[in-house]
């Protein structure tokens, strides 16, 4: 590889330390919230960020155990046990090899902007919020409370050191990632001055060996796939869509084009082998690729390290790890989400159309309710809904007449079954002299309830005795007429050359 310059290799190994102690709090976390151990966690972040990194579609994103998936997971975990969970996520690995195997990851291309803003900005404000999680500690009756007085005053001026350290940084120097600068100096400043604060150790330990290769121990029967299936198929959903759309974001701010495809397959392989050695899965985490990508970090090697690093962590560093204040971290994820949230979305408001301001908000505030599925699937049906509606009012005919005194409606506009009933309401049978044309040079024809709508009028003309004559309609439209047979004048110098989107059609 040509690109390994000494350059390259320093940016991409000190940004994959970096992702690294950023995804150990994750990790365990995560682990924690789908009532597993945190090992569990580590080793998903471990296989999944280096397959997807080594293989994926995307050079720069970082792959791991994600929360999105572990809200999902804890139902099966509660009810089923650890076991069913490894074989969903097996099966998971599967479906989402499908989803590529078919190359529909595609379709991530036709997600509307607004969607993505809300996306974004919705994930910033879960990860923003889960911070807060670290202020709570067990009560004396071991129920979670909110951290008070000196532990709480010394958490927080950790997290805004580490914050400025990370904002000031760039302005000195840009050798080194600037959230590994933040770290280093929290972690350093808190050892010397003997400050006793949450540390990553307090989450659970990470010291641990290599995974090893089982079966998940569970009944290999259809009651077992009864189970599973559901859990396996929404988290196949949720990880599939919050990796493309990170994907997606990760284009457009490096300006260049990943593969959804290869994506997919990669992060379904990803997940088949996380199953296999004893990890819940993941998926993509905007947050931690977005410290690797402004850390200049945009190829593989990253992620890879992010991973081997990791294991290191795992088998080696455990101690030193843990030893980490909780707040360094927090620190970290606090600018995370303050670079993630689209503040220009703000600048927006009178400037867009208000049903695009309505799906920003609607995605984020989904998002932040329930999951990044619904949020994003209800962001596109309404976006979907908004288009029809739309081009539905944008039908239209210009009336004139002929020297023969025909009547003659120039139609304008898109055809569709949105707008069929605007269609229907510009012509008047009953007034309209014996013969009248309708000219599509100027209109498209688009599905079949378009060629229903023509066929209906054409049959209200024919009741009254008069005659329709259709112009310029495109040689499918024509196939499929029924009621309207004889009434099309053909001119094969002007017809448009568009097909109709109809399942009658070969």
């Amino acid at each position: 590889m040509s690109s390994l310059t000494p350059a390259y290799l320093k940016i991409n190994l000190l940004a994959g330390l970096t992702v690294a102690l950023a995804l150990v709090p994750e990790a365990i976390a995560f682990a924690l919230v789908a009532h597993l151990s945190p090992l569990t966690g580590l080793y998903a972040a471990v296989i999944v960020a280096f397959i997807t990194s080594a293989f994926g579609g995307r050079p720069g994103m970082i792959s791991a155990a994600a929360g999105s998936l572990a809200v999902v997971m804890v139902a099966l975990v509660v009810q089923h046990g650890a076991q069913y969970l490894l074989a969903a996520v097996v099966l998971m690995g599967v479906l989402q090899l499908l989803f590529a195997a078919a190359r529909l990851g595609k379709f991530i291309r036709m997600v509307p902007h607004p969607v993505m803003l809300g996306f974004v900005n919705g994930l910033a404000l879960v990860i923003f919020l889960a911070q807060f999680n670290h202020f709570k500690e067990p009560g004396p009756d071991g129920a979670a409370q909110w951290m008070a007085g000196p532990e709480l005053a010394v958490m927080a001026g950790i997290i805004v050191v580490t914050m400025a350290v990370i904002y000031l940084t760039p302005r000195l120097t840009k050798a080194v990632p600037s959230t590994l600068v933040g770290i280093l100096v929290a972690s350093v400043g808190c050892a010397l001055l003997g400050i006793e604060t949450k540390t990553v150790g307090d989450l659970g330990s990470i010291a641990g060996g290599l995974p090893g290769f089982a079966l998940p121990d569970v009944p290999w029967n259809l009651e077992t796939l009864r189970i599973v299936f559901p859990y396996a198929l929404v988290m196949a959903g949720v990880g599939l869509i919050e990796s493309l759309l990170t994907l997606t974001l990760i284009d457009e701010i490096t300006d260049t084009r990943g593969q959804p495809n290869r994506e997919s397959l990669a992060l379904g392989a990803a997940n088949v082998v996380a199953g296999l050695f004893g990890g819940m899965g993941g998926c993509a985490l905007i947050g931690q690729s977005m410290i690797n990508v402004n850390s200049g970090a945009t190829g593989r090697l990253s992620g890879i390290a992010a991973a081997l690093f990791l294991l290191a962590f795992i088998l080696f560093g455990s101690g030193w790890i843990e030893a980490i204040p909780l707040a360094a971290l927090v620190g970290v994820m606090f600018v995370v989400c303050e670079k993630t949230f689209e503040w220009g979305t703000f600048r927006l408001v009178g400037k867009v159309p208000r049903a695009d301001l309505f799906v920003i908000v609607l995605v984020a505030g989904i998002t932040l309710v329930f999951d990044l599925a619904l949020a994003v699937i209800a962001g596109v049906i309404v976006s979907a809904l908004v288009f029809a509606w739309q081009h539905a009012k944008q039908v239209r005919a210009a009336v004139s007449h002929d020297e023969q005194g025909w009547k003659i409606y120039a139609l304008e506009g898109t055809l569709f079954f949105a707008s069929v009933t605007p269609f229907q309401s510009l012509f008047a049978p009953k007034d309209d002299p014996q013969d009248v044309i309708i000219d599509f040079l100027r209109a498209r024809v688009v599905d079949h309830s378009a060629i229903q709508a023509i066929d209906a009028l054409a049959e209200r003309y024919r009741l009254l005795g008069k005659r329709l004559h259709l112009r310029h309609l495109s040689p499918d439209c024509r196939e499929l007429l029924d009621k309207a047979q004889g009434m099309v004048e053909v001119n094969l110098l002007e017809d448009p050359r568009y097909r109709v989107a109809d399942d009658k059609l070969a």
